[in-house]
């Protein structure tokens, strides 16, 4: 997948301010391309029929300053963050930290499922720390750092016929920025289907 392969946005939905996040060392100071950035704009772009501003950083593995982005972004607007990268027990990998010193509440059900997700792919996800919280009303979300691995714990798992095995976490997002007060996300069920009860479905694609 690329960016110039991206669906068209349905304009009856409603635009998401989305924040995107890539935490690299290597990457901010321009030893390599960064790669996460453009690995989030591509899922989400698949992924949802809404309008999409996004609002994008790459930053160092600084704790401090992970904080003050996040809390920034959330100020900006933004009713949803992912990050990428960060995540592990390496020294440098302050992520988890950084992202609940700013949280109002701990969602810790995305990081469980994140690495039940992972671990049908590799032993090492329980090495991962991922986390998600809430911040006023956006949710933050940690996620992997290569583009392969945001894929995975996104989307979750299908057989070869297409069928979900696993889901991702981004089955839960859509309805949790509906409880937090957020705008309706509309996902393209056919790559990734949001699950809502039948109560709050009120899409405007109708």
């Amino acid at each position: 997948m690329t960016d110039t392969t991206l669906p068209t946005p349905d304009a009856r939905c409603d635009t998401i301010k989305v924040g995107i996040v890539s935490i690299s060392d290597r990457a901010s100071s321009g030893t390599y391309e960064d790669k996460g950035l453009p690995a989030l704009r591509d899922w989400l772009g698949h992924a949802l029929y809404n309008p999409i501003d996004y609002v994008e950083r790459l930053i160092p593995d600084e704790q401090a300053t992970i904080s003050q982005t996040l809390i920034a972004l959330v100020d900006a607007g933004c009713n949803l963050v992912l990050t990428t990268g960060g995540t592990g027990p390496a020294k440098r990998d302050v992520t988890p930290e950084a992202t609940l010193a700013v949280a109002h509440k701990e969602m810790p059900g995305f990081g469980e499922q994140m690495r039940q997700v992972s671990l049908k792919f590799v032993p090492t996800a329980i090495l991962s720390r991922q986390v998600a919280v809430i911040r006023d009303e956006c949710l933050i979300i940690n996620l992997p750092g290569q583009p392969k691995s945001i894929q995975e714990t996104l989307g979750g798992l299908k057989d070869a016929d297409g069928k979900q095995v696993v889901d991702g976490v981004f089955a839960a997002v859509p309805y949790c920025i509906d409880l937090i007060g957020g705008p309706y996300m509309e996902t393209r069920d056919a790559f990734c289907k949001g699950w809502r009860p039948k109560t709050a479905l009120k899409s405007k694609r109708i």
